[in-house]
């Protein structure tokens, strides 16, 4: 590694020209790199649902769909409508009651059940599917389309709308909300820091580090909207510590060495070996993600554990350039520190050491409870604003036409005629179901000589004949999960290989598998970090004592959602706790491997505490209130609440993991003194 160094610090005029040209580079891959606005994109192939939503997609061309709410109720006019949709590139079929009864025969004919769902008293809908699935860039522009030829996106019911608005809410905030956090970062690094210059120099290398992370994901393929949205400040709060660190490092260092060069040299060295443990603790709990079934963790996952190591790289070869070729302006900016000193805080915590123990066991109890209870909500579109247009639609689809949550269900095509009809008899009877549509139901209304070719297509075909249904129970609800495993039920005793497809029944599936996640994905990261920590402290007895600082962190930091009565959406309650494991457990390693140091110096471990906070206090406060502008910035900002809430409950846990540190973990490594000294060269504690 030294000799690295010194080849970094001879050549800092050439490492920067080589970042820069990666940098043009890594503005392309992001500039290019897909992002995918549909979550449930990200379940597993394996399951039945995903396997129906791919028959639909690929034999019948419904992989994607939407309802058309027109104030037309004359039939001349709504099939001029529905002419003007079909010009639209990638729509593949268009249909309405005008199509089931043309100009001249009168809407009464139809049953009573289906004349609800087509049209009432002020408007009718008009059923359009559409070539591509629901997030397919080609449905996205037929979509967009669509809302053109209607002129009101308020009319136009669709998963792929509320894809599109997600879309182009998500891009009108990311540069906002980007720019709040490093204003604030630089705010607090220029309180905390020595000099004007350094903030700067650090962001930009962090930015760099950042564009470098964000252009490689062009490898992966695509990225989901949520890490877009979050990896860049979660990336900035998460690596600004190691820039810190090697800039402390190269202080030192030139207190000691004369030439400037060799001392960046032996500070990218000290501070290589110094964070590497810490990175590889955060680095294990991203890529601890990847364990969820849920794909959207591998996508998180990888990407911000990527990013650690593009924050790692930077740190010990363009960082240390920047700091080499701007060494003289540092020099003149040179200020006194803002950030107090903290001089009477470790006595006080010493102190006060019985007290913070007892009160840390009383917290535990609630602390444990809440993080247990507190209440998850999986309906995608809650974590969007009421009045975007896809959310107005679906509600007035609901209101209007009872139209709530539409069902598929997929049979064989050898499956009989009376065996479908006895099947819509026992659906129809099932609570919560208010329409069954189905090739016989057509027959037995005498229907079938009028039904256009069009929508006999979209019932049958060489393979496969679907079964319709529509629920008055929300997406999402306890009672439609309930009615799904129900109807599940009934049409497997007339096809064993039918498949129960829909937005319901997928996002049925997702809470499955969410729940899962939750456990394993804990349960991993936990393993692994403890597993890293036990290799890079070599004691067994410490990392357990530092995942309990953390872990109390977390639980704290989740209960507060169900003391508060808020509801959180799920992917914050499987993702945020790893992550703040992950992130913040730094802290803990610090402040622990700082103590041994002292220790071995001295048998009087309340004189090495309190030496040990007077040194990592003021950099855990730097660090904590970093990764807490970064991620309070995007919470405070973002309308998106699948956003919002993950970097809200980053940002709070930050805070708490900070004070659980500072405060809880210094009298449990006194506690536990003994234990965690032991086969280690420290000095014997006089009696």
């Amino acid at each position: 590694m030294k000799k690295i160094a010194e080849k970094i610090t001879n050549n800092s005029v050439i490492v920067l020209v080589i970042s820069l040209l990666l940098f043009i580079v890594s503005i392309f891959g992001y500039v290019n790199t897909r992002v995918n606005y549909d979550i449930l994109v990200y379940l597993p192939d394996t399951i039945e649902t995903i396997k129906g939503e791919n028959i639909l997609t690929d034999e019948f061309g419904l992989g994607s769909y939407a309802f058309v709410m027109t104030n037309d109720k004359d039939s001349e006019q709504i099939l001029a409508l529905e002419d003007k949709i079909k010009d639209i590139k990638d729509v593949k079929e268009v249909c309405s009651v005008a199509d089931v009864l043309g100009t001249t025969i009168p809407y009464d004919m139809l049953p009573d059940e289906i004349q609800d769902k087509l049209y009432n008293d002020n408007e009718t809908v008009i059923f359009v599917t559409f070539n591509g699935s629901t997030s397919e860039d080609s449905t996205i522009d037929a979509v967009r389309s669509l809302r053109e030829v209607v002129k009101d996106a308020n009319k136009v019911s669709s998963m792929t709308a509320m894809v599109i608005d997600t879309m182009d809410l998500s891009n009108s905030e990311l540069v906002a909300y980007v720019s709040i956090a490093v204003i604030f970062c630089l705010l607090i690094l220029l309180a905390t820091t020595d000099s004007y210059i350094i903030p700067f120099l650090l962001l930009g290398n962090i930015g760099i580090a950042i564009i470098y992370n964000m252009g490689s994901n062009y490898f992966l393929g695509n990225i989901s909207y949520i890490t877009k949205s979050i990896s860049a400040v979660l990336q900035l709060g998460v690596t600004t510590d190691f820039s810190i660190f090697l800039y402390h490092k190269y202080e030192d260092s030139k207190k000691k060495i004369k030439d400037k060069k060799k001392a960046m040299a032996d500070a990218i060295v000290q501070t290589f070996k110094s964070i590497l443990g810490s990175s590889l603790t955060t680095f294990a709990g991203f890529l601890a993600l990847c364990t969820m079934d849920l794909l959207l963790g591998k996508d998180i996952g990888i990407v911000m554990a990527k990013g650690v190591l593009c924050g790692l790289i930077c740190v010990v070869t363009i960082f240390p350039s920047f700091l080499l070729i701007f060494d003289k302006q540092i020099e003149k900016t040179k200020h006194k520190v803002l950030l107090p000193k903290f001089e009477k805080l470790p006595k006080f915590i010493i102190s006060k050491q019985k007290f913070i123990l007892i009160a840390f066991i009383l917290l535990m109890i609630p602390a444990y409870i809440g993080n247990s209870n507190y209440d998850v909500y999986y309906k995608l579109d809650e974590s969007l604003p009421k009045d975007l247009a896809f959310n107005v639609a679906n509600n007035d689809l609901a209101k209007k036409f009872g139209i709530t949550s539409p069902e598929i269900i997929i049979m064989d095509k050898n499956v009989s005629s009376s065996d479908i009809e006895s099947l819509t008899d026992e659906l129809k009877s099932v609570e919560g179901i208010d329409l069954v549509l189905s090739p016989s139901e057509f027959v037995n209304n005498g229907l079938e000589t009028i039904i256009p070719d069009n929508l006999q297509e979209i019932l049958n075909n060489d393979k496969y004949q679907l079964v319709l249904t529509n629920s008055t129970y929300e997406i999402a609800s306890d009672d439609l999960n309930n009615q799904l495993a129900t109807v599940n039920k009934i049409v497997h005793k007339y096809n064993k290989k039918a498949i129960v497809a829909g937005e319901g029944a997928l996002m049925k599936d997702l809470i499955t598998i969410a729940d899962h996640d939750f456990n394993m994905v804990n349960y991993t990261s936990l393993a692994v970090i403890f597993i890293i920590m036990v290799l890079v402290l070599k004691s067994l007895s410490l990392p357990i004592v530092l995942s309990l600082v953390i872990e109390f962190a977390i639980f704290v930091n989740m209960s507060i959602a169900y003391y508060t009565g808020t509801s959180l959406p799920f992917i914050a309650s499987i993702v945020v706790g790893t992550i703040q494991l992950g992130a913040t457990i730094d802290y803990a390693i610090l402040m622990s491997t700082k103590y041994i140091e002292e220790r071995q110096k001295s048998a009087n471990k309340q004189k090495c505490m309190e030496e040990t906070l007077k040194f990592t206090i003021p950099s855990i406060i730097t660090s904590a209130l970093c990764f807490f502008a970064a991620t309070a910035s995007v919470g405070f900002y973002t309308k998106i609440d699948m956003i919002g809430s993950i970097c809200n409950l980053l940002a709070r846990g930050s805070l708490i993991s900070m004070i659980s540190v500072i405060f809880i973990l210094p009298s449990l490594l006194m506690l536990c003194d003994k234990i965690i000294l032991k086969n280690k060269n420290v000095k014997k504690e006089g009696k």
